[in-house]
């Protein structure tokens, strides 16, 4: 059954909240105007439920939602997880040697050979070499026998050294190269004791009016490390909180995603939840980034960076447009409190 969107906004007006807003209640009426009266409201009432349906989220909303948090506590306990970062280490031009020896450049955590290898880095170009000893047994590179040749430090497709429980690639930020350390044994990992969470809350599951920039603007983000980039924005999430007029601006991160990524810091960055800010991840607005429209934000999967968990993260930072003035008591709370 179809309703439209003017109907549901005069039923809604029409409909008696309570006993003192409805006559029917508290006066005597003829027989034959009762029965007209509650004719009358029943038929109010059917023609209104499938504009309370449209409102408000699916009866499994908090099913799913519980569901999906308990997966993202599984996605941070893999062995390759936030929470199994043990190393990031700045490669500075030159020969870096590592191992887990003293005299190596960038000490490894665990249980590494004393020498891996030498990381040499000379203007963009990081390349790897054996130490003088040649690449211990076991030292894998993209699962194969270590070989000495030049790193890839994508993101997308880093090459992968592997040893024992450690998986160690090189990454680019601003232009400076780190390389970045995980292991399946890490404290981080093996402590792990849960997250925390406000329970689920409807209220802050928001449609949001949509303003898309055209064209789309940039902004400046900074890391944890200091470093800044330019971040694509589409477009500007505004709605009400509070009594308030607020506004968030997304960043697009990759050209084509179906989702677009929030990083947002509320009042309760104080008290309760991760003092830089969470992220928020919701789905493309209804007509696209391109139109105005209507955009889901459910804070109820606002979550924690990876940088409240270990220190050997690089977290982007909320810029500060999208800093709000009131508290958002939904989604991830602090970790360890």
């Amino acid at each position: 059954m179809r309703t439209h969107p003017f109907l549901c906004i005069l039923l809604t007006a029409s409909i008696p909240v309570n006993a003192e807003q409805s006559s029917i209640f508290v006066r005597v009426i003829p027989m034959n105007h009762l029965l007209l009266r509650w004719r009358h409201l029943l038929l109010l009432l059917l023609l209104a439920a499938p504009c309370a349906l449209a409102q408000t989220p699916s009866a499994d909303w908090k099913q799913e939602l519980l569901q999906w948090r308990g997966q993202r506590a599984a996605s941070l306990t893999t062995p390759e997880g936030w929470l199994s970062l043990a190393g990031l280490e700045w490669i500075k031009p030159g020969d870096n040697s590592f191992g887990s020896a003293a005299d190596n450049s960038i000490v490894l955590p665990g249980d590494a050979p004393a020498h891996l290898g030498i990381l040499h880095l000379s203007d963009t170009l990081v390349t790897l070499g054996p130490p003088p000893h040649g690449f211990p047994a076991g030292l894998m590179v993209n699962v194969q026998t270590a070989v000495g040749g030049i790193l890839s430090t994508s993101d997308d497709q880093p090459t992968r050294l592997t040893i024992g429980s450690l998986v160690l690639y090189v990454i680019q930020r601003g232009d400076r190269y780190y390389l970045r350390v995980k292991d399946a044994l890490a404290p981080t990992l093996i402590n792990f004791s849960g997250l925390q969470w406000y329970p689920p809350d409807r209220r802050y599951r928001i449609q949001a009016k949509w303003t898309p920039y055209n064209p789309p603007q940039t902004s400046t983000i900074v890391d944890v490390l200091g470093v800044s980039m330019q971040a694509v924005v589409p477009g500007v999430a505004e709605f009400t909180l509070d009594g308030r007029q607020l506004q968030l601006e997304p960043l697009l991160e990759q050209p084509g995603d179906k989702h677009l990524f929030f990083l947002f810091r509320d009042r309760t960055s104080r008290t309760t939840t991760y003092g830089a800010g969470r992220f928020l991840y919701s789905d493309l607005p209804d007509h696209g980034l391109s139109q105005p429209g209507t955009i889901t934000l459910d804070f109820n999967r606002a979550v924690n960076p990876p940088c409240a968990y270990t220190a050997y993260a690089t977290c982007p930072l909320p810029p500060p447009q999208n800093r709000l003035p009131v508290a958002i008591p939904a989604g991830e709370k602090r970790y360890h409190e």
